[in-house]
């Protein structure tokens, strides 16, 4: 068995996350998805979200779910194979209705940008020149 990476996250309106984050390219494992969470593959089989209604959620962890719109705990990272896919992403989430919060940053070595998705979660694209 391969390991795997699987985050959980909150979501405000299930339907509509599944909208966004398909417009983004990431494919729906019906297997794990119900009318409460939506287990999608993100990278490969390697790392995957579940998109979880905030209540269901809420009833795993016996305690309010945060607000990602009002404080975040976490930026999720993904890494790009090239610039061009940091802002073909950049470009489709935006286009799905993410906001934007800053320009993209170009270090030479080093390129990123970001987006918030519907829920106020931040992630993070970056691609780094390979090393030699």
């Amino acid at each position: 068995m391969n390991k795997q990476i699987i985050f959980n996250l909150p979501v405000h309106d299930l339907e509509r996350s599944k909208a966004f984050f398909s417009a983004l390219g990431f494919t729906i494992n019906p297997r794990y998805s119900n009318e409460n969470a939506l287990f999608m593959n993100v990278v490969d089989d390697t790392l995957h979200v579940m998109l979880m209604t905030e209540s269901f959620f809420e009833s795993l962890i016996n305690k309010p779910a945060a607000r990602a719109r009002e404080a975040n705990e976490v930026i999720i990272c993904l890494s790009c194979e090239s610039r061009d896919e940091v802002d073909s992403l950049i470009a489709r989430a935006q286009a799905a209705g993410a906001r934007i919060p800053h320009p993209p940053e170009d270090h030479g070595f080093m390129y990123d940008q970001g987006f918030e998705d519907l829920d106020g979660h931040l992630w993070n694209l970056v691609w780094t020149a390979p090393q030699e």
